[in-house]
């Protein structure tokens, strides 16, 4: 960790992360920058994988969400973006018919055999 020394003390220096951006398909993190690929590669992937499944286990496209919340500066805010996001990723989830957990739908195969 690198340090921020005065004549006084030394500080640890404060590391800021990049802002990331969560998909809203698969719910994993993105840059700001890299988010704009990655979505419709992801839901291109998507699409491929949903056609696979039975009939029973198909769901209809995720949709983005519409987060229109801009703070005093202008951007949009990152922590509300992210929020709807991750509930729309959390509502691709298929709960099992048994034990009521949640799995992807090509997981739910798997562990409706165990």
């Amino acid at each position: 960790m690198a340090l921020r020394c005065t004549k006084r003390n030394c500080k640890p220096a404060m590391i800021r992360r990049p802002p990331t951006i969560i998909c809203y398909i698969c719910g994993r993190e993105y840059g700001t920058k890299s988010i704009a690929i990655h979505e419709p590669q992801c839901l291109k992937k998507w699409h491929n994988e949903n056609n696979l499944l039975p009939k029973e286990l198909r769901r209809s496209e995720p949709k983005k969400p519409e987060v229109r919340t801009i703070t005093a500066k202008g951007f949009y805010d990152l922590d509300a973006l992210n929020e709807a996001a991750w509930t729309s990723a959390l509502s691709q989830l298929v709960p099992c018919n048994i034990c009521g957990r949640t799995f992807l739908p090509d997981r739910l195969i798997v562990h409706q055999r165990s």
